[in-house]
């Protein structure tokens, strides 16, 4: 019991002490670590921090894109010969065509030649066969040769008609002669008295009946022959119109025969024996295989820049052709108009009909000018602005520019833009809406 009081004491004392010396509470602690997830939230914090302040610098600057420098073309503004033309493309055709069109339609009933052969003209190519044209045909012709019956009929009877008032005033003619003999030989009796008075008076009395007669039968004639005159005159037109009807019966008849109308080459045929061809129905043509022409199809932003007259040139084995716009087709079809071009000189030997040849149409003078690469930015911008890359190539920005003329590899710049500088000339398709282009590396 002793030895265990005595250690309790000296337990009392050390607990005296260390509260006195502080020994107890100098304890080592640990220091935590920030969590992962805290982490996380503090990145995601400075990110939005970051890209609204980048939106908010875009802001005050206008629309802006980054983009990579690999993802654009950059062209530069030069200086130099400006040549006004375009290339175009066009097609070798025959200078002179005729077209096979059938006037009434009918069935195949022989085709002598095949597509491709050369023909004279009159040469037969295909046969018809159009029963119900050649039944409409014989009645035509037999109408008109009865309406020519006809008229031969009443032009008969208007000459008799003319005979017969000829023949009356012949007879009144005679009757008056007669009766004035006879008036003045009754006159002379009487005045001897031998002959009675009764008959002198019947006889004046005859001679002014005829008289009378005569001057009416002469009016009835002058009307008749008037009426007669327009009538036949009438008639006689209406049978050359019966004729001419008639020619043109037997001329579609004879139409049913397809024949050659030139010398030529032809080409197109594609019918075959029993094959129905409609009114109108073309079955080929004939070309001219000796002189040709080109037909070329242009843009349309060209329409107010192409004239007749213009020059046109190729180069075809080693030699140079000239030709001129003839003929400009005004109807616009899928963006594009049709010139026809004939050869001014010679024409290149060797070409035929559906070759393609590939030319240059000069539309004006060359001259000096500032020049940028011909890009596909026209199509989005209309030459109305572009995107100018700055001094240090870090961006580009958006400005107005004004263009001129153009051609296959250059572009004419009248304002807006000085030598030296430096362009966008790709599509701006994806950021045409954009005020600022950011270019960088990556």
């Amino acid at each position: 019991m002793e030895a265990i009081s005595q250690t309790d004491s000296a337990a009392r004392r050390r607990s005296v002490t260390n509260a006195k010396s502080g020994v107890g509470m100098d304890r080592i602690i640990a220091k935590k670590k920030l969590p992962p997830k805290n982490l996380a939230i503090a990145a995601i914090v400075v990110t939005m921090a970051v890209v609204i302040g980048w939106y908010l610098y875009n802001q005050s600057s206008g629309r802006s894109l980054v983009i990579e420098n690999s993802r654009v073309v950059i062209s530069p503004v030069t200086e130099g010969l400006f040549e006004d033309f375009i290339p175009i493309r066009s097609r070798v055709t025959p200078k002179k065509t005729v077209y096979l069109d059938i006037i009434e339609g009918g069935q195949v009933e022989q085709r002598l030649v095949d597509d491709g052969a050369m023909l004279k003209a009159g040469d037969l190519i295909v046969v018809l066969n159009n029963t119900s044209l050649q039944l409409e045909v014989a009645r035509n012709e037999a109408l008109v040769m009865e309406q020519l019956n006809n008229m031969r009929t009443i032009e008969l009877q208007l000459e008799q008609n003319r005979l017969a008032h000829k023949r009356n005033i012949v007879e009144l003619n005679y009757q008056i002669k007669r009766l004035d003999r006879q008036v003045e030989r009754f006159s002379n009796l009487d005045n001897a008295g031998v002959a009675a008075k009764s008959q002198l008076e019947d006889a004046r009395d005859e001679l002014e009946y005829y008289t009378n007669l005569r001057i009416v039968t002469l009016e009835s004639q002058e009307t008749d022959a008037r009426l007669q005159g327009t009538q036949l005159e009438f008639l006689r037109t209406s049978g050359n119109q019966l004729k001419n009807n008639l020619v043109f019966a037997r001329k579609n008849l004879d139409a049913l025969n397809v024949r050659a109308p030139v010398d030529g080459k032809l080409s197109g045929l594609d019918v075959e024996v029993g094959q129905s061809i409609p009114r109108g129905g073309r079955v080929g043509q004939i070309d001219d295989p000796y002189s040709f022409k080109l037909r070329a199809d242009i843009d349309e932003f060209y329409l107010g820049r192409v004239d007749t007259g213009q020059a046109a040139n190729f180069e075809k084995d080693g030699q140079q052709y000239e030709t001129i716009i003839s003929k400009i087709y005004p109807q616009v079809n899928n963006g594009q108009f049709a010139v026809d071009l004939q050869f001014t000189g010679d024409e290149p030997k060797g070409i035929r009909r559906g070759q393609t040849i590939q030319a240059r149409l000069t539309l004006g003078d060359s001259n000096s000018a500032l020049l940028i690469p011909n890009g596909a930015f026209f199509q989005d911008t209309g030459g109305n602005w572009m995107f100018v890359v700055s001094p240090d190539g870090s961006e580009a920005v958006k400005r107005n520019v004004k263009l001129g003329r153009r051609n296959s590899r250059h572009i004419e710049v009248l304002d807006g833009l000085e030598l030296g500088e430096e362009v966008v000339t790709s599509p701006y398709s994806s950021f045409k809406e954009m005020d600022r282009l950011q270019l960088t590396d990556e």
